[in-house]
């Protein structure tokens, strides 16, 4: 009597993926189900940015615009050519950065989210100019800004042209401000260096995402310095809440609904003169709401 063995199958690579954090061998098509959170504990994988946008945005309605703004090699920086070209390949974008017009839960916004496989979502100039361009185009249509950050900092190839983009989304988002439009800043895992330095750290309400690493230098140069021993769970975002840098934790799967509360809250979404006539129809001595832009 022979061996009866059985033909070995050709299963796919990529059906299944194993979590880090909880080691629970998870299918990738319930794992995209459930926007990229382990349905075992609260680890969130990383997503791209076209993955936010379907996540944040109402179906069909993100309209990208700033995409002819093409990154090149002002420095003649060696090998970032090929660092450019192998991260097009690798995540199908032209760049770290997606901005657009959408809708979120039916609220008029711009949206722009950064991609961490693309050179880490680094900001280079034209990461910077994306980001300023949806600040400044969310001000002229007289909308509410969202944008989540997920980046290692400046883009270093870029040299001190990176750091500028610094100032530049800065001052974008403050005449936003000015014009009393509230911004939402989002900080996913890992929100770190230039971004965190300047217009992540700006939103009239910060959201994070569980367990996100948030901070401007990275745990081990802070300790090298200061040859302290630094606190457990030191920059991550349930650390950061306790000391009040940013205002709430939200999960993915649930950050639509509390990103759309939120700009509610400011007004965002009212009918004309609505927001009037709710304030003539208050009683004169309930507090107002604060403004949180």
């Amino acid at each position: 009597m022979g061996w009866n063995f059985r033909k070995k199958k050709n299963i796919p690579r990529g059906l299944w993926l194993k979590c880090p954090a909880c080691g629970t061998l998870l299918e990738k098509k319930k794992l995209d189900e459930n926007l990229g959170v382990c349905t075992e504990c609260p680890c969130h994988f990383k997503v791209t940015a076209p993955q936010r946008v379907e996540h944040l945005a109402d179906p069909g309605s993100f309209v990208a615009f700033g995409q002819e703004i093409a990154t090149t090699n002002p420095l003649d920086f060696e090998g970032y050519d090929g660092t450019l070209e192998r991260s097009r390949e690798k995540s199908g974008l032209d760049e770290a950065a997606m901005v657009g017009a959408a809708k979120l839960d039916g609220i008029d916004i711009v949206l722009g989210v950064l991609d961490f496989h693309f050179v880490g979502g680094s900001m280079g100039i034209v990461v910077g100019t994306r980001f300023a361009l949806a600040a400044e185009r969310a001000t002229e249509s007289g909308v509410p800004l969202v944008l989540l950050a997920t980046s290692g900092g400046a883009r270093m190839h870029e040299g001190a042209l990176s750091l500028m983009q610094m100032a530049k989304t800065s001052a974008a988002i403050a005449r936003h401000s000015e014009a009393g439009l509230p911004y939402v800043s989002v900080l996913a895992d890992p929100c770190t260096g230039g971004v965190i330095a300047s217009f992540a750290a700006l939103g009239d309400v910060i959201l994070a995402e569980p367990g996100a690493l948030i901070g401007f230098a990275g745990p081990r140069v802070i300790q090298t310095t200061i040859g302290t021993q630094l606190p457990d769970g030191f920059q991550r975002a349930e650390f950061l809440l306790d000391h009040g840098f940013i205002d709430r934790i939200v999960p993915r799967t649930k950050l639509k609904a509390e990103i759309a509360s939120c700009l509610r809250y400011c007004g965002a979404g009212r009918p004309a003169g609505a927001s009037a006539a709710a304030s003539s129809a208050a009683s004169p001595a309930a507090p107002s709401a604060p403004r949180l832009a």
